[in-house]
């Protein structure tokens, strides 16, 4: 399998925060690009795209060797769901397979959750935004129950390494740090490989 979409992809989000732009056009072009890759189902490796019975899935595809920006694979199995969480960086999100729900929080002045709007439905192709700037607490869960969906998500840092937070509905506040399902990446610069399958 070709890796070039995803190269050119990692490609466009590199230059896009190597031009230091505020973080509004960031997200608008970065989503732009993220609309793109998503638009086709043909290069996402299978090794990428398994589910789990016990839990979704978190893949490392890529992070920048700086650690300025991660691109990850989300693989959700039937019914499974995120706890309420943030991020602490922007973040897209673009759906690949199937579909999600996201529920969006945010913490009053006594540091209670509280809803924010209406339940997001983000179908195939659809592209959303995380940022503290923005609301960065949610809940995401496959829309689901009977079949696997698949979201690509890019953040501002490696995601998998910052420390962050889940928020219980019975108690504070705990801090995680998510990692990642895989050991391995996808060797997106094997160039002479790719020459010689196609």
């Amino acid at each position: 399998m070709s890796h070039e979409k995803l190269r050119g992809f990692v490609s466009e989000i590199a230059q896009l925060v190597d031009s230091n732009l505020p973080e509004a056009h960031l997200l608008e072009k970065g989503a732009v690009a993220l609309g793109k890759l998503i638009a086709e189902d043909d290069w996402l490796p299978d090794t990428y795209a398994q589910p789990s019975p016990d839990r979704y899935q978190q893949f490392l595809l890529y992070t920048d060797a700086r650690q300025r920006f991660s691109v990850v694979s989300f693989v959700w199995g039937p019914g499974q769901q995120t706890p309420v969480h943030n991020h602490t960086v922007w973040g897209l999100v673009g759906i690949l397979r199937g579909a999600e729900g996201a529920r969006s929080y945010a913490r009053n002045d006594d540091g209670a959750l509280v809803t924010l709007g209406e339940d997001q439905l983000l179908e195939r192709g659809a592209v959303a935004a995380v940022s503290p700037s923005i609301g960065d607490i949610h809940r995401v869960s496959n829309a689901f129950d009977d079949r696997v969906s698949i979201s690509i998500h890019v953040y501002g840092a490696n995601i998998g390494g910052i420390s962050r937070h889940v928020y219980p509905a019975d108690g504070p506040p705990k801090p995680f740090i998510s990692g990642y399902t895989n050991d391995t990446l996808p060797n997106l610069w094997n160039l002479s490989k790719e020459r010689l399958d196609s």
